[in-house]
Formats: structure tokens, sequence, C-alpha cells
């Protein structure tokens, strides 16, 4: 499954594309993903992408009333294609700006396209989503503090998106080593000094990836 880094990198991309470009049409060909494409989605012509933000593993196009957001899943992917480009098998969704269409591909339709007017981290999929580790908000302090008490191991506790967000399995066991830290070892009984390395160590990882 895609984590931070897979999702940053075409948002990257994405943005100055997007940002500022008017919707100008929306095509559902396939609304059984992973969770229903709501019809509400179909009304986004005439709406301007304000920006397109990243939380955990989810992309927020701001569209001024509402966000939509997408998630690519086990197999997605977001491309922008040429308008009267011909979707593919796959191909289940597209934004029409101008004369470009972003365009969902998704082989097993474990992705989403989801709408919502309410402030995007309140919504269901995200407001119980931990701390970005590329934030300010992650540290070895904060590290420390959320290791309190667990008796998780600490590589699945960093694979624990509600704790923090988006490292994934290869992405923590580089981290822990970068950070000579057992993977083994319970959260619990890290010091300042290893959270202090391992928060430094994770950012290190994510960025060199993106």
């Amino acid at each position: 499954m895609p984590e931070l880094p897979e999702v940053e990198v075409p948002r990257r991309g994405l943005a100055p594309q997007l940002t500022g470009r008017t919707i100008s049409g929306v095509s559902v060909r396939e609304p059984r993903l992973r969770w229903p494409v709501p019809r509400d989605v179909l009304g986004l012509a005439g709406r301007t992408v304000r920006t397109i933000r990243r939380r955990g593993k989810y992309l927020l196009l701001d569209c001024g009333d509402g966000h939509l957001i997408l998630h690519l899943g086990m197999s997605g992917s977001l491309r922008l294609v040429a308008e009267g480009s011909v979707p593919g098998k796959h191909d289940h969704f597209d934004l029409a700006v101008g004369r470009q269409v972003l365009r969902l591909r998704d082989p097993r339709r474990f992705g989403a396209v989801l709408w919502t007017t309410q402030p995007p981290e309140a919504h269901r999929l995200l407001r119980h989503l931990g701390v970005e580790p590329l934030s300010r908000a992650l540290d070895g302090q904060r590290l420390h503090a959320l290791t309190r008490a667990s008796r998780v191991r600490i590589k699945p506790f960093l694979m624990d998106g509600r704790r923090i967000v988006g490292v994934g399995n290869i992405y923590a066991s580089e981290s822990l080593f970068l950070a000579g830290i057992d993977p083994r070892r319970a959260a619990g009984r890290l010091s300042v000094a290893d959270c202090v390395r391992l928060a430094a160590a994770v950012k290190r990882t994510l960025r060199t990836a993106i």
C-alpha cells in the first residue's frame, strides 16, 4: 500500500498543475470503490481547486465549499492526461480541468473518491490520524511522550497511523536501523535520547524516499 512518500510525491507534482484551475467536468465510470463514490462528486464542475494538501495517506483537494478526498488504496495511481484521452479498463474517475484530466486508475478498487463539506480533519476517516512525521509536531520529546506506557514493539508502534501517519513497513525498518534501535524493543522502554535519534531518522528516511 502506498505510504507517505508515495502520496506526497504525486501531491507535489499535481499541485502546480491543478491549483487555481477550474473544474470543467467529472466522470465516474465505476462508483464501487472501497467506499461508494458519492453523487455529490458529480456536481463539482465550476468549482476552483484552491490547494492540494496531504493528510496521512489522503490527498485533499480544497474546492472552497468542500474537499475532494482521494486515497490510492493498494494499487491506485493518479495521472494527468490530455483531454479526450481514451480511458482504460481500470480508469474509474476523471476530474477535468481545462484541457487536462486528472485520472484515477485503480485495478483493485481499494482506493477512494469522497466529498466532504465539513473540515476534512473532522471526517470519520481522518479524525483519528496521528502526528505528521515531517511536521514540527514530531520531535524527540513528542515521540517520547507518545511511547510512554506502551508495551507494543517499536516497529508496529511506528506503523500505527493513529499515532504517527504514513510510516509503513519498509520505512519503519529503515528508520530503526538508522537510529540503531532494535525493532523488537517495547516502545515504552525507549529513552528520550532514543526517541530523539528515532524521530530524526524517520524524517530523514521519509525525505530521502520523497
